[in-house]
């Protein structure tokens, strides 16, 4: 067997584990993963940060993201969605706001789903004023947000926060 298929088994395993809610079952397997050199940092610690990020446990999420910074590791847009998300969905707006901007800063671009996370964030806690506020300082760095992507990432979701978010994006 291939080392790429032995890290695809391992990746869903951990998928599996993380999503099952065995948290901690799935970071000794990234453990050991990590400890055999068989996949890449930034992979292995991104699958750690979005099992916190799943479970709902963002402090751990960034505990985990500022270890990968501490050692050298350097993030990507994924590993930087995974953790803008799991902070805007626990109420962490300060720090999804935070890492946003670092992310752009760094030259990548938020996908809807991201950027949408941290909206919702600000929609939830009526910050309305805020929210533009952030959305203004997005547009100056180059950001555009896409009503048709925005709408795809909102596709369950109806109500007042729904309204909120679009209202905030696109001005309507």
């Amino acid at each position: 067997m291939k080392t790429d298929g032995l890290m695809n088994n391992a990746v869903k395993m951990f998928d599996a584990l993380s999503t099952d809610g065995l948290t901690h079952e799935a970071l000794e397997l990234f453990s050991q993963i990590k400890d055999e050199g068989h996949m890449p940092d930034v992979v292995a610690h991104t699958a750690v940060i979005e099992a916190y990020a799943n479970a709902g446990q963002s402090k751990e999420a960034l505990k985990v993201f500022l270890r990968m910074l501490s050692s050298g590791v350097a993030p990507n847009a994924y590993t930087y969605t995974v953790l803008i998300k799991g902070l805007a969905a626990d109420a962490k707006l300060g720090d999804a706001k935070k890492y946003l901007t670092e992310m752009m800063d760094k030259g990548m671009r938020p996908n809807a789903g991201t950027y949408t996370a941290v909206f919702e964030a600000f929609a939830r806690e009526q910050k309305m004023d805020e929210a533009n506020e952030f959305l203004q300082l997005m547009k100056a760095k180059g950001f555009v947000p896409e009503e048709k992507a925005v709408r795809e990432a909102l596709n369950n979701k109806r109500g007042l926060v729904f309204r909120n978010v679009i209202n905030i994006l696109f001005d309507k």
